[in-house]
């Protein structure tokens, strides 16, 4: 038995690519923290219940569950972070005004996705609580793309939708629960023709509207398309205001936007307005975010939110390989004026490596590209 095998998409993160991941957290999280997002860390395990009530048949599907040794309930190790960030911010800190959240730790997940298929996300994000209007949204936008922008991601395109359209469809028209969701499926694969099929028999109106919304994709153009051909219902008016606006607020951070009605990811989960971000030659996201009013309530206390996510891991797929950070070579010895250069190169950030007696022949391993070497009376830094 090889013992040192490691669970099917579950891997070890080596010296190079951990170094780079964790600049880049500390990156985010200080970004983060001086736009007056504060640091939380949830627990990995909770009782099940916590984890997924309100959260949607998705995520209790992705979370693996264990038995409570000590009182025999059923527990699940964290999927996403968001649901634990929501619970904090209902019960223990049970704030009147706005609540600005930020975390950054690991996911379990029974299934692998994103960009870096992996059952074990690195997830960071930024959560909003206690304000429901279209500014929150975008100053959660705005942290999204100044964060990947920060962490070396420049050519980006932030796709927006809104599920609120989908969902105002489906009241008007009192649609029966099992039809919903057969609708929402075929959406989701752009399927028209399944459309037309399941739409017969509903009003003319939504019917025409459900249909349109698989045309209605691409640049900003295609808001005055829906505002043609949506039905005039202030829900929906409002939504493509909120999308417009919102767009123009990211003109700014030199990012493409585009538009895609009929993306309705997290619908169970969502209640407004959702976006991803994607950069130039990578198919899947590198974050996604949206407004989830609904999901407090599940903790008592419903609080409108809305935040965003990436995995880190995923992350570093869209970065140019990491390398070793340059480091100095030091001789091992008692030399105080040795000892107290190596003090000063270390505190200056410098990486200085002690060569331990017996390993000379090993000195290429420890990616050094200079050394240190005594002239005179002084220890000087040279190249090798």
């Amino acid at each position: 038995m090889r013992n040192w095998l490691l669970p099917e998409y579950t891997e070890d993160v080596l010296p190079q690519d951990a170094a780079r991941m964790e600049e880049i957290r500390r990156r985010l999280l200080d970004l983060f923290r001086v736009h007056g997002y504060r640091l939380v860390i949830p627990p990995m395990l909770e009782y099940l219940e916590s984890l997924t009530t309100g959260a949607g048949h998705d995520l209790d599907l992705a979370t693996f569950k264990v038995v409570d040794q000590l009182t025999g309930r059923l527990m699940g190790v964290r999927a996403d972070i968001t649901p634990q960030a929501a619970r904090i911010d209902a019960h223990l800190l049970n704030q009147q005004g706005v609540t600005r959240l930020c975390y950054a730790g690991s996911v379990l997940r029974t299934r692998p996705d994103g960009l870096a298929q992996t059952r074990e996300p690195l997830q960071v994000g930024a959560e909003l609580f206690g304000h429901a209007g279209v500014e929150s949204d975008v100053e959660i936008q705005r942290l999204m793309v100044q964060g990947l922008q920060s962490a070396g991601i420049q050519a980006l395109l932030v796709d927006f939708s809104h599920v609120g359209i989908f969902r105002t469809l489906i009241r008007r028209a009192t649609i029966a629960y099992d039809l919903e969701q057969s609708l929402y499926a075929a959406l989701q694969s752009k399927d028209k023709a399944l459309l037309q099929e399941l739409t017969e028999g509903l009003d003319a109106e939504v019917r025409m509207a459900l249909l349109a919304l698989t045309d209605l994709n691409g640049g900003v153009e295609i808001l005055q398309s829906a505002q043609e051909r949506l039905p005039q219902y202030a829900e929906i008016k409002q939504a493509l205001v909120d999308l417009r606006r919102a767009a123009e607020q990211l003109a700014d951070l030199q990012v493409e936007v585009s538009f895609d009605l009929a993306e309705l990811r997290g619908y169970h989960y969502h209640s407004g307005m959702v976006f991803a971000a994607y950069a130039q030659g990578y198919s899947g996201p590198l974050a996604l975010g949206g407004r989830y009013d609904e999901v407090g309530s599940a903790f008592g206390r419903a609080r409108p939110a809305t935040g965003f996510s990436l995995d880190l891991r995923g992350l570093m797929t869209a970065l140019e390989p990491a390398t070793d950070a340059p480091a100095i070579l030091a001789p091992h010895g008692a030399d105080p004026s040795l000892k107290k250069i190596i003090a000063s190169l270390r505190a200056s950030g410098e990486v200085v490596v002690i060569d331990l007696p017996g390993h000379e022949a090993h000195q290429a391993e420890l990616g050094c590209d200079r050394q240190l070497v005594k002239q005179g009376d002084d220890w000087k830094v040279v190249a090798f």
